[in-house]
């Protein structure tokens, strides 16, 4: 009798450590036929020669590429080498660069939540250093001196996630902008050997704002600030918190600002475009530029720019999304997330990101239903994109996400991506 006990507790005891191992990381995901997901027979073949021919024609080096449609996966392919005997695997970890923006935005909406924070809180709540902000007024490019004069209005949380706080990146813009975050030495985005994450913020903030904040649009370092609170408001270090709070949460253990070791040969290098061919940054000498995802641990973590992932990691970050926020967000935290966020924003770039069919979101471009809509994606599609070419969107509409990931440093074929869409959308049509 006390062994059948035994036995049945032992049973009862593996039970449940099947059912805990299934809620850390769940089957979101499985392989399902494109003709079973409505998509047509001939699908496949046309975008395996699509990528084929971009490889071909050493418009990209190769990559990996997946899409899914009502949780089913119809397309999860790697082509292409990084070099000699170097093919893309599935398994192939990739910078993923500006799609940490999706992650640090939707760990900020957790917060939200959880009323922990407010979308329209001053930021200088949460980091002192924000208090008595500037902004740029007159340059003088003979020697980078600057005149600057006081905010009208606190930058807020909402300002960071929706990009029109008047924090940009300096070396996306040539001219004063670059030269004065050069000169506060604040041409950062990935890592760094030496900063912690608050100092790195806290130096940020005594950079003057290019423009008032809310009066436009300018792409920056807002999700890193964001990043930064974060860690504020839950004491936890980044990397601590996406850990607990959303890679256990959705399966994404591949997924690292920093790899551990053993991971360290599933990273691919980053590519340029020599010429007519490409080679990795190691052969060009600028791997100190591209090797940060292995110089961990370090206490910075760059919440608009810093982690490392697999295709299947990230598809299982937006498939959740897609499903309605399933165990990161509530229906209608989301339904507030990705709604056109800049209807008064004057935008500074031309027709980017509200441009005829495009608005923003909180960490999302929004792609909307105009006349002029130029893009094959349903009304609703939320998106972004990486430095090192890598994509991916969600389709609410047609309950469909992609990932594409490349590794490539100054990427000039966006047309590659552009037909790929256009071949997703016909392959729905037939």
């Amino acid at each position: 009798m006390k062994a059948k006990l035994l036995i049945f507790c032992l049973f009862l005891y593996a039970l449940a450590s099947c059912q805990q191992t299934t809620e850390q990381q769940p089957n979101i995901l499985s392989t399902s036929a494109p003709v079973k997901q409505g998509f047509s027979s001939s699908f496949e073949a046309q975008l395996d020669q699509h990528i084929q021919k971009a490889i071909d024609a050493d418009i990209i080096p190769g990559g990996t590429f997946l899409l899914a449609r009502n949780g089913g996966i119809v397309y999860h392919k790697s082509f292409g080498e990084s070099g000699p005997n170097q093919p893309y695997a599935n398994e192939s970890i990739y910078r993923i660069a500006s799609m940490t923006k999706a992650i640090t935005s939707v760990a900020m909406m957790q917060l939200v939540e959880a009323g922990k924070v407010n979308l329209d809180d001053p930021v200088y709540e949460y980091i002192p250093s924000f208090s008595n902000q500037v902004v740029l007024d007159e340059f003088n490019p003979a020697d980078s001196s600057y005149t600057t004069v006081p905010v009208d209005r606190p930058v807020t949380i909402r300002h960071l996630m929706t990009h029109t706080s008047g924090i940009v990146y300096g070396s996306f813009n040539p001219g004063k902008l670059m030269a004065v975050y050069q000169k506060h030495q604040m041409n950062v985005g990935f890592s760094h050997e030496e900063w912690t994450t608050q100092e790195w913020i806290d130096r940020l903030a005594k950079v003057p704002l290019a423009h008032q904040p809310g009066d436009r649009f300018s792409y920056g370092l807002n999700m890193d600030v964001m990043g930064r609170i974060i860690e504020v408001v839950s004491g936890q270090k980044l990397n601590i918190y996406f850990k607990e709070k959303i890679f256990d949460v959705v399966g994404m253990p591949d997924t690292h600002f920093y790899l551990p070791e053993s991971l360290h040969t599933r990273l691919t290098p980053v590519m340029v475009k020599v010429g007519e061919s490409f080679k990795n940054t190691n052969e060009l000498g600028m791997s100190a530029f591209t090797d940060y995802p292995k110089q961990g641990p370090r206490d910075f973590f760059a919440g608009g720019a810093g982690l490392s992932s697999t295709a299947i990691d990230y598809a299982r970050f937006i498939q959740t999304l897609v499903m309605g926020g399933g165990k990161l967000l509530k229906k209608e935290t989301l339904n507030e997330m990705t709604r056109d966020q800049l209807p008064t924003v004057i935008n500074d770039y031309e027709n980017y990101p509200k441009g005829p069919d495009g608005s923003f979101a909180l960490g999302f471009q929004l792609y909307q239903d105009k006349p002029t809509k130029r893009s094959p994606k349903s009304p609703g599609t939320y998106e972004w994109s990486g430095y090192f070419n890598t994509k991916f969107f969600i389709d609410p509409q047609e309950q469909m996400v992609f990932v594409g990931m490349t590794q490539v440093s100054g990427f000039r074929g966006e047309s590659f991506w552009t037909e790929m869409y256009e071949l997703i959308y016909d392959g729905l049509k037939e």
